[in-house]
């Protein structure tokens, strides 16, 4: 009997250390690979109308072109270039090539901060003044001279967390694509920059000046959208002590594999940079210089690093980013934020900051809530969202596991609908 319970314990033993062992292989095996659409419950024939949609809209010269990536189970399942990343030059446009991704720079930042409190360096309800002290005595504007911009303000009745920023609930605003135009007229005299720029600048810079402009209203009272983003890239360089473009290539990047997402491009990639396209006399010319210059990417001081807006990548980078989410924190056998940290993410926390915000927005991205899923086409329940300034977007939905990202570079364009379109084609292709 002795000999049985020794020789079944034994057994037990190496069983448990098989299973260990075969749960770490799978655990570290959880990479981003390509496959068969048929292999992970989706139909080729019905993504094929992707295609069919996107390349009538460049036929169309509705866009000159577009890059488009769908996965499922952490399996690229369609991944392909249409039409053109400079017509001028006659470059066709290629799957590798690189995007400025503009707001889907703000998911990434989020994540960065994220990661950090993990860490223990800082509470989500945190006043951001105890870190960025030019914060402190915040104000909300009240009256506005139209003739020389002055103002008066009134105190805020609380101060603005690490939460509010996270959520366009902070009560800042966006200077140049404010929906005011007051706060436009005070971001410009400011010398704010809002989004990117070739100037000689930086976060630390623009953020001090931020800070002593009037609010939109109380922190936590409404949503608006706001360079939040932007601060928090500034408090990644003060909670973590190291340069904000660094701490995101060695935390993020680099484990992700991400190796084609920056701020700015190495000289030997300038030749992937797709041209941000508009249309003049029928024709896709490059988008001039208006209040940026589309090409600081590759040129310029490459000194300002905007958290909301300044990242390039491309689709395969930034749907490895977004399938390290569907993996509950995990790529490549990296860990970057715990499973327990990702639910949080990607819970809405509008109704625990303002019952009266009819928003849906978690702590990185938007979200589609049971309504966006009722009414169809916008994927299951909890499916996180965003796009960017250039005609960039991407959902990932994690009840279905899929991921679709689509890439464009144009600015003031009319009739554009291929995002809506893609979603609801990249979702009917869905065939277990």
């Amino acid at each position: 009997m002795k000999k049985l319970l020794y020789i079944l314990a034994v057994s037990f033993f190496f069983i448990s250390c098989f299973k260990s062992k075969d749960t770490t292989q799978t655990q570290a095996s959880k990479t981003f690979s390509e496959a068969q659409a048929d292999e992970v419950g989706m139909s080729e024939f019905r993504l094929s109308y992707i295609g069919t949609m996107l390349n009538q809209a460049v036929s169309d010269d509705v866009i000159p072109g577009a890059v488009a990536l769908v996965s499922r189970h952490g399996k690229i399942v369609y991944h392909k270039a249409f039409g053109m990343a400079d017509n001028a030059a006659e470059r066709a446009l290629q799957q590798s090539d690189i995007f400025r991704i503009a707001s889907q720079s703000k998911a990434i930042t989020s994540t960065a901060v994220m990661m950090l409190w993990e860490e223990g360096k800082f509470n989500l309800d945190d006043p951001i003044s105890k870190y960025i002290p030019e914060f402190k005595d915040e104000q909300i504007l009240e009256t506005f001279n139209e003739s020389d911009s002055s103002y008066t303000t009134k105190p805020t009745e609380k101060q603005i967390t690490i939460r509010h920023l996270l959520t366009h609930t902070s009560g800042l605003g966006y200077g140049v694509i404010d929906g005011d135009r007051r706060f436009k007229k005070l971001y410009n005299k400011a010398g704010i920059i809002d989004l990117f720029t070739t100037e000689n600048i930086s976060i630390e810079d623009n953020i001090k000046k931020l800070a002593k402009l009037p609010l939109h209203h109380n922190p936590g009272e409404k949503f608006t959208y706001s360079e939040g983003l932007d601060v928090l890239g500034y408090f990644i360089e003060i909670v973590s002590g190291m340069p904000f473009d660094a701490f995101l290539k060695t935390r993020i990047f680099e484990p992700l594999g991400m190796h084609d997402t920056q701020f700015y491009l190495p000289e030997s990639k300038y030749n992937r940079l797709v041209t941000v396209q508009t249309k003049e006399d029928d024709k896709w010319i490059k988008y001039p210089i208006t209040f940026y210059d589309t090409d600081y990417p590759i040129k310029g001081a490459k000194r300002f690093f905007s958290g909301g807006a300044g990242l390039s990548s491309t689709a395969k980078d930034y749907a490895a980013f977004l399938q390290m989410y569907l993996n509950h924190g995990t790529l490549n056998g990296n860990r970057l934020l715990s499973r327990t940290t990702v639910e949080t993410i990607l819970t809405n926390q509008i109704p625990y900051i303002s019952e009266d915000i009819k928003a849906v927005h978690g702590l990185a991205f938007g979200l589609v809530d049971k309504k966006g899923h009722d009414l169809g086409g916008n994927g299951s329940e909890g499916t996180f969202v965003w796009g960017g300034y250039f005609n960039t977007t991407y959902f990932a939905d994690p009840k279905e596991e899929i991921i679709g990202v689509l890439l464009k570079q144009t600015q003031r364009i009319k009739g554009d609908d291929t995002s809506n379109k893609f979603r609801k084609l990249v979702m009917q292709a869905v065939a277990d």
